[in-house]
This record gives C-alpha cells, sequence and structure tokens, in this order.
C-alpha cells in the first residue's frame, strides 16, 4: 500500500532502527557501567518510540483498508 502517512511511518521507523543499531555497538564497546546505563536507557526510549510507530502503522493500514472496502462497495 503506497500510503503518505505510511511512508512516513516506514521512514521513522527505519531512522530508530538505525539508531538502535548505533547504540547497540557503543554498548559493545564501552567499558564504563555509567556510560552503559545511559546508553540502556536510550535504547529503552528508542525501543518505546518503535512500539508506539509500530501501533500506529497498524492503526493507519486497518483504517486506510476499511475505506479501500467501502469505496468497493459503494462503486458495486
Amino acid at each position: 500500500m503506497d500510503d503518505p502517512y505510511l511512508n512516513e511511518l516506514r521512514g521513522e521507523f527505519n531512522g530508530y532502527s538505525y539508531q538502535l543499531k548505533k547504540l547497540n555497538k557503543a554498548l559493545v564497546k564501552t567499558n564504563s557501567t555509567e556510560e552503559q546505563l545511559e546508553i540502556i536507557e536510550q535504547i529503552d526510549t528508542l525501543a518505546d518510540k518503535m512500539e508506539k510507530n509500530q501501533k500506529q502503522s497498524v492503526k493507519v493500514t486497518h483504517s486506510r483498508l476499511k475505506q479501500r472496502k467501502k469505496k468497493s462497495k459503494i462503486q458495486k
């Protein structure tokens, strides 16, 4: 489904994934406990954002599918 809003959500999700990969690499490289805690907090925040993004994406997809069904019923 090619929808501008869904494409925007997908782009945001990809951005979060990229940031998550960078944070995971930083977590592995660091030896400082304080830095590890900060990175873990950032990872948790990103995970929450990704979850909200996915929930919104599902809602929008269901809504778009309902709209398409209504259009197809009206046209028949």
